[in-house]
């Protein structure tokens, strides 16, 4: 049995009905590499079964505390059915990527079934009709809940559970997996009551250690040293959500990203996010609804050690990037935003990461959930200032080709939370050479994901023409709108 953390737990109390607090994915294989083939669907069943103690969130289950008294528990449950967890479904004819993005789209719609294990995994079959993807492909559409594992987390497991080739290989130690007992509303009082005690001597060493840091970046930033996060205006994409979502998905070469971020000294991350801003830029000016002042993207950064054992729960912080959307020049605006980065990492480094995760296991259980639920029912979200308009989080990925009971992964893309007052997420991945990007958003917000993926199309081709030849460049603007 294990408590979860401050930062775990609120992705459990900021869950409402309209806003499931899931990240997941979407991968497209290719099952002429298996056996035969054929993947059967009882042959993923059978390997999640085998496999279920690589992934301890597979076999566990959350039990809180009464009267939201302290952080809930999860215990491994001797009970675990993957039948209920793994579905299977098919695409009617033609199988096209308009139909697979709107089944995903709804599956995302749907909370978890908090009394068990909270993932999901979908099997999709009938992908006959999507461009770049070979006929008879199938996908895997998977749903973790975000209070058991963040997006580095996901992509370790995700690797466990794979092979490298096409043989399925034997994996041992799942004789050695042992269930907890249930533990009785009685004895996690008692473990509240003690957490109690203990809390007020803790929070006092974590003040004694953060002030002296957090002074420090005060002064940097009164001084001018640091640059404080920026002015986040009001769009669209930051107000309650719908329960409906919308999912899109595009694919950029991992190599012509690379040769963007070299011309200019950027990261691909950098890139990304520029990728990102323009696109963003493109669709509220056909929107009339582009704001003077830049929009801000929340970028989370993974601090987990890099020599921790640890493969679940959430190890980021929050890092606000200015996108620079009021720059209209592709390659202004990139420029704009690698300073914008390097001044974000500055700060979040100054106020020191670990203490942010910390600060999370101080917040009063009960104060918390009231809050969400108060913020919810009052749609706070239409009133108060946002504090980002999106989120964008790159995950690398494989370089090299990995396999799903022998079927060759071809292609995929992340998903993510749509919440009151952030109702767009990116997530991006790579995979052999290619840059994915997946799209979630509110469907109320995004009507027309797929020209929002036409965009992102276009603003990675501006892009390019910073490392095309001098002749096929087009004279450069600087123009903005409203101040910088």
């Amino acid at each position: 049995m294990q408590q979860i953390s401050g930062l775990d737990a609120t992705f459990l109390f900021t869950e409402t009905s309209n806003a499931p607090m899931h990240i997941g994915s979407v991968g497209i294989f290719d099952p002429s590499t298996a056996p035969d083939g054929i993947v059967r669907f009882k042959r993923i069943i059978q390997t999640a079964m085998e496999r279920a103690h690589l992934a301890p969130y597979l076999r566990q289950r959350l039990v809180e505390v009464p009267f939201n008294a302290d952080f809930p528990y999860w215990v491994r449950d001797e009970s675990f059915d993957p039948e209920f967890h793994i579905r299977h479904i098919a695409l009617p004819k033609p199988g096209d990527w308009r139909q697979l993005c709107i089944q995903v789209a709804r599956l995302q719609s749907r909370a978890l079934d908090r009394s068990r294990p909270l993932w999901e995994l979908y099997v999709i079959e009938g992908l006959d009709n999507v461009e770049g993807i070979p006929p008879g492909c199938f996908a895997l559409v998977t749903k973790l809940h975000h209070a058991a594992i963040d997006g580095v987390a996901s992509q370790a497991i995700a690797t466990a559970m794979c092979d490298a080739t096409p043989e399925i290989r034997e994996v041992e130690g799942a004789e050695n997996w042992k269930a907890d007992k249930p533990p009785t509303p009685h004895e996690l009082t008692a473990k509240a009551i003690e957490h109690s005690l203990t809390r007020p001597l803790r929070y006092l060493e974590f003040l004694q250690k953060s002030i002296p840091t957090w002074t420090k970046a005060i002064e940097q930033a009164v001084s001018g040293t640091l640059t404080p996060p920026p002015e986040v205006p009001r769009t669209r994409f930051n107000r309650v959500v719908s329960p409906h979502r919308v999912f899109e998905g595009v694919t950029f070469s991992l190599e012509e990203t690379k040769k963007i971020k070299n011309a200019v000294g950027a990261t691909v991350n950098d890139v990304v996010l520029a990728i990102c801003a323009g696109a963003l830029r493109k669709y509220l000016l056909e929107k009339d609804e582009l704001p003077d002042i830049s929009l801000v993207s929340m970028c989370p950064i993974n601090v987990r050690d890099a020599n921790s054992n640890s493969s679940g729960g959430n190890e980021v912080v929050s890092m606000s990037v200015p996108l620079h959307t009021n720059i209209e020049d592709a390659h202004e605006r990139l420029l704009a935003i690698v300073k914008s980065t390097h001044e974000a990492k500055e700060y979040t480094n100054a106020i020191g990461a670990k203490s942010m995760v910390e600060m999370a296991e101080f917040v009063p259980m009960e104060l918390s959930i009231m809050g969400a639920r108060v913020a919810a029912e009052q749609g706070l979200a239409n009133f108060k200032t946002p504090s980002f308009n999106t989120v964008i989080t790159n995950v690398p990925g494989s370089p090299v080709p990995f396999y799903s009971n022998g079927a060759k992964h071809v292609r995929g893309w992340g998903t993510g939370p749509c919440i009151d007052g952030n109702g767009l997420f990116h997530s991006i991945g790579s995979y052999c050479g290619e840059l994915n990007l997946g799209v979630t958003c509110c469907r109320a917000m995004m009507p027309d994901p797929s020209r929002y993926a036409e965009l992102l199309q276009e603003s990675f081709a501006e892009l390019l023409l910073i490392v095309a030849p001098p002749k096929a460049r087009p004279k450069r603007k600087a123009k903005t709108k409203g101040p910088e």
